[in-house]
């Protein structure tokens, strides 16, 4: 199983009931200060993105394609030659493959742990391209259920199975994994509901039935509850509820490189054009997807709350499943790290568009300092916010790129 958080100047409290736990400080950080580094519990690509060819490291989700692939692929010119290519990080004299089912990974390090941890037994040998072997099925299934853009992947509960077969101590591990239950039992179906779509009830059984028979034949005797529709919906509220995204590219890592070159006025304005262009023939082609993606259970960070004044920030610097938390602002010890669920978009925009956000999506209604001060604002979205809306999303997918 992955190690834990590498700074642990915070700590996980039950805040109460319904609002459940939450992530403090034990220790001071200062604006730009790095308050974690984690790795997560378990991690997965998602499927669709990998059918697409998004190549990505089977342990770490690292993208495997050089800058320049990346580019090529996206924006379906073979022939295009990225400038400065010592700006892309990439180095695939480093990559190994599992001798069994051939899967890739970026490094020999990352092979032994996801053998070590879970590969072993989910490991498909000769099978992989089986279209009848119980896990492609549960594959293909998800992938009926679940189309793009993608917010989870069901083989997480199948990763989770084989953390357990293969651990040495179940019972740790059993617990560890208790922590990202989702309790509010009557929230279970509604957070599903917007996971798959208007026929989850039918798609849950199809499902759940596809989870049995991949469990079955893992041999795995744990986690009976899911196979009681209760249960099942259970588990796949943990996955709406706990699961983060995980983004890496590097095509982005190129571009954010050569961004930091020491060039000349005109140089850069060439260099800037030219990746402007790029940019443009890609969103033509393969529009905003860009990245190797995936989602993964992180067990500090699962517990951070969402504020509309968030004091910090997830994101992925070391271009692979690591997930940095960074200060915002300055925080004091016993202050409670709050993210924020949504983007630079919604946050915007005034408390009513807010709420109604995260309530359509995360069935909560917030009740953060700012929403608070902000009670007796207006009851609808305002055109102003719509236009200020439109330039920030503009600038926010500028950023992103």
């Amino acid at each position: 199983m992955a190690a834990a958080a590498t700074i642990s100047a915070t700590e996980v409290r039950l805040i109460n009931s319904r609002k459940g736990r939450g992530l403090f400080a034990t220790g001071p950080f200062q604006i730009g200060e790095v308050i974690l580094k984690e790795k997560p519990v378990v991690s997965v690509q998602f499927l669709w993105n990998a059918m697409y060819k998004y190549a990505a490291c089977k342990h770490c989700i690292r993208s495997l394609e050089t800058a320049q692939d990346n580019a090529r692929r996206l924006s379906s010119n073979p022939s295009l030659e990225l400038p400065h290519p010592e700006c892309c990080t990439v180095d695939t004299s480093t990559y190994v493959s599992c001798p069994h089912c051939q899967e890739v990974y970026c490094s020999e390090k990352c092979r032994e742990e996801s053998w070590r941890s879970s590969h072993q037994t989910l490991c498909l040998g000769a099978s992989k391209n089986d279209p009848e072997h119980p896990l492609n099925r549960l594959e293909e299934t998800w992938r009926n259920i679940h189309y793009p853009p993608e917010t989870s992947n069901v083989m997480i509960l199948l990763k989770m199975s084989a953390v357990v077969i293969q651990s040495a101590d179940r019972d740790a591990v059993l617990q560890k994994f208790s922590q990202f239950a989702h309790t509010a039992v009557n929230e279970n179906e509604d957070i599903v509901h917007k996971m798959l779509g208007p026929q989850f009830k039918t798609q849950m059984e199809v499902l759940q039935k596809a989870v049995k028979e991949a469990k079955d034949y893992l041999g795995d005797d744990t986690f009976e509850k899911w196979e009681t529709p209760e249960g099942f919906v259970e588990a796949m509220a943990m996955l709406g509820t706990n699961g983060q995204g995980i983004g890496t590219s590097s095509f982005a890592e190129w571009v954010k490189n050569c961004c930091a070159l020491d060039l000349s006025e005109e140089e850069r304005k060439q260099l800037m054009d030219f990746i402007d262009k790029i940019y443009a023939e890609i969103e033509k082609v393969s529009g905003d997807f860009l990245n190797s993606e995936g989602s993964g259970l992180y067990e500090k960070q699962s517990a951070c709350n969402h504020s509309c004044r968030p004091n910090a920030e997830v994101s992925f610097l070391d271009k692979d499943h690591t997930l940095t938390l960074t200060a915002l602002t300055d925080i004091q010890p016993g202050e409670e790290i709050c993210i924020s669920y949504l983007g630079p978009c919604y946050l915007e925009r005034g408390r009513y568009s807010r709420q109604k956000e995260l309530m359509d999506n995360y069935l909560f209604v917030c009740d953060c300092p700012r929403c608070l001060e902000e009670v007796n604002g207006p009851d609808e979205t305002t055109e102003e916010e719509m236009s200020s809306e439109e330039e920030i999303c503009e600038e926010e997918e500028m950023g992103e790129n």
